[in-house]
């Protein structure tokens, strides 16, 4: 689910960012790393991105000749959330169709449960359509639900996953409904 990992980073700084100092020059180079580890916002192989949580070290910069930009290549620990394929976690269903539900888990906001996947569940349309079976709560939605990661994808061109859920094992499924 959640990895601490360190990465290697190569920052671009402008030339009017450059201090002697070196005080301003160390901030140019965080503020950069953090903005760039917030856009990319997601990597194949590390999962989404949470949070920089220390930079661990700043290597000599490089002067781009035609530019005057210099190239620091930088190493620092992060936060990174991923799924894996067997693991169970819980998510907040987001999304109701009458083959299955989408749900949301951390960062995660493509996770599809189908109704096949849903054994003793059917389906029951209306305005608040949602699945019920006899002997658990049913599953609607802003339900919390326990699943099994059966599959995952990844989208290069959105930067983001896809997974796929199941709630054939034990101790899956709907938690119960806080009463109000």
């Amino acid at each position: 689910m959640y990895l601490q990992v360190k990465l290697p980073w190569n920052v671009i700084i402008a030339p009017e960012n450059l201090d002697i100092k070196g005080l301003l020059l160390q901030r140019a180079i965080l503020v950069k790393v953090l903005e760039e580890f917030a856009s990319r916002r997601a990597h194949k192989d590390l999962g989404y991105h949470i949070a920089v949580t220390s930079l661990e070290s700043i290597g000599d910069g490089k002067v781009r000749q035609h530019t005057g930009e210099v190239l620091f290549p930088v190493v620092f620990s992060a936060i990174t959330f991923n799924i894996f394929r067997g693991e169970v976690l819980e998510g907040r269903v987001h999304k109701v169709f009458k083959h299955g539900v989408f749900m949301r888990c951390g960062p995660m906001e493509h996770i599809y449960l189908s109704c096949t996947k849903m054994p003793g569940y059917r389906y029951v349309p209306g305005e608040n359509p949602e699945f019920i079976n006899e002997k658990s709560p049913p599953v609607g939605k802003d339900d919390l639900v326990r699943f099994m990661v059966i599959g995952t994808k990844w989208l290069e061109a959105e930067r983001e996953f896809q997974a796929l859920a199941s709630l054939e094992g034990d101790f899956l499924g709907p938690l119960p409904r806080p009463e109000i």
